[in-house]
């Protein structure tokens, strides 16, 4: 495809930019922001998701974007031709345009909740309205089609320029006599006239004018037309009259100066008839009276609202490096936690240990029900059972493991187990054990141990038990302190 304009457009290859950052996207492709190192600024570039082999949907729009370039519409520098970076794709082509630092209008209501002050509404109207007028001058007019917040971007000092030609036309070369034909939907649903939903569509000068209308409403409210009701039902009910309500601006209207003709002005674009709808001329003639009323509070208004956007850029900076910090933090406490319960008799399930026999001393202990303390496996902690003729530990052997800061995990123990210790694992379900010659009995859950000791008197002999066994000597002062063995 061949451009229209006898000078060809500059190409930019990948090597001349850097700082590469997505900035936008949509169902044409994405939006980047780039640094270029020749020109020393910022610029955008528009990539698109579908390319047939000639590039001519890209070239069209270049070449649109180009005869429609104006103070009001955003300038295209040149064609880019490389790849981008971490995109891991082949060479593609994509539109090198102006960066406008603000964003779009659509972005603007999002940042401020609504709309902006009234001073800034009636110069954004104008704006656009010269805009569309511009295009819809040219020879052969062209339609934008498109026309919708995300399609007016902002400069530093909030100046709106209309972008994305993707579906313009010259008003003498549609042909379309069916959308279904085209597959093309022709523009965004809440935005289109009520003509663009029948089988038979050609687009005029007036479609443009009904999507300005709707966005005139947009403008003054701060809000998406229909937001809230389905595609199928708004294509319905727009022919059939159905408009954004007004309710809510006419009660404005009542203390602001020329938010009535504002109202008049969106009313007369909407109208179902076509040829009922004003000119783009007459839309920018009063929308430049009605600016006129509030030009001289337009720099207390946009310093009012780069104040804002600052500020929330601000705090987005702040809530971002605020998330690092929780992040890190979370980490520290995750880690700690690690630590703690390391030595905790947490996890698995219960876990019984036997041994042949225990001293006196050793049962007493046991009846404390206490975390365990891990050691050398000389010496008998309070929630493990001794291995038989272990001596038993003195108080201030207990009183000082007990003080101790530093505890060795359970793992540290484990290799320290003494080959008379009989360990048996068991499932959360009821199980039985038949014991003998056993003086305590540790039972529990993942968290807590308990312990029992046996009473003596309840001890019986098992049929296959020796007739007698010789126990080590008791501690003095036992309660064990008796004679005999087991039996």
């Amino acid at each position: 495809m061949a451009l229209s304009s006898s000078q060809a457009p500059i190409l930019v290859e990948d090597s001349s930019l850097e700082g590469w950052k997505v900035i936008g996207s949509g169902g044409f492709g994405q939006i980047y922001k780039a640094r270029h190192r020749q020109w020393g600024c910022d610029v955008a570039i528009k990539l698109l998701h579908y390319d047939d082999g000639t590039s001519a949907s890209l070239l069209r729009e270049l070449d649109m974007m180009r005869r429609g370039s104006s103070p009001y519409a955003i300038q295209v520098r040149g064609v880019f031709r490389g790849r981008v970076p971490s995109s891991g794709l082949s060479t593609q082509l994509g539109l090198v345009m102006e960066l406008m630092e603000r964003g779009s209008l659509a972005s603007l209501q999002e940042t401020l909740y609504g709309a902006p002050p009234w001073p800034l509404v009636f110069r954004l109207a104008h704006q656009v309205a010269l805009g569309l007028n511009f295009l819809h001058s040219l020879s052969p007019p062209m339609l934008h089609l498109d026309l919708k917040p995300s399609n007016v971007l902002l400069d530093f000092y909030l100046n709106a320029k209309l972008t994305d030609f993707g579906l313009a036309r010259y008003y003498r070369s549609v042909t379309r006599v069916s959308k279904k034909d085209s597959g093309e939907e022709g523009g965004t649903i809440s935005y289109m006239p009520p003509e663009a939903f029948q089988v038979s569509y050609s687009p005029t000068l007036a479609s443009d004018i009904y999507s300005y209308g709707i966005l005139l409403w947009s403008i003054v409210t701060g809000k998406q037309p229909y937001a809230h009701a389905k595609s199928s039902l708004v294509r319905l009910r727009i022919p059939e009259g159905d408009r954004p309500l007004l309710d809510e601006i006419r009660v404005q209207a009542a203390g602001r100066a020329g938010l009535t003709g504002l109202i008049e002005l969106m009313e007369r674009c909407w109208d179902t008839r076509p040829k009922q709808r004003p000119s783009s001329l007459e839309c920018t003639t009063e929308t430049e009276e009605l600016y006129k009323i509030h030009k001289h509070a337009i720099n207390d208004a946009v310093h009012q609202v780069l104040k804002k956007l600052d500020q929330r850029e601000e705090e987005t900076m702040i809530e971002q490096i605020g998330r690092v910090h929780i992040t890190q933090a979370s980490a520290g406490e995750r880690f700690e936690e690690v630590n703690i319960y390391d030595n905790a008799p947490t996890g698995g399930p219960p876990i019984q240990e036997m041994a042949g026999g225990c001293t006196a001393n050793q049962t007493d202990n046991a009846r404390v029900k206490d975390p365990p303390s891990f050691g050398p496996a000389s010496v008998c902690y309070k929630s493990s059972v001794c291995p038989i003729g272990s001596p038993s530990p003195s108080p201030s052997t207990e009183r000082s493991s007990e003080s101790s800061t530093a505890k060795p995990s359970q793992q540290s123990f484990r290799p320290h187990l003494s080959s008379q210790y009989h360990r048996q694992f068991s499932s959360p379900d009821t199980f039985q054990i038949h014991l003998c010659n056993v003086t305590g009995f540790q039972h529990g859950n993942n968290n807590i141990m308990h312990i029992q000791v046996m009473d003596p008197s309840d001890r019986k002999r098992h049929p296959t038990a020796p007739s007698r066994v010789d126990l080590p000597p008791p501690h003095p002062g036992s309660w064990k302190d008796k004679t005999g063995g087991v039996g």
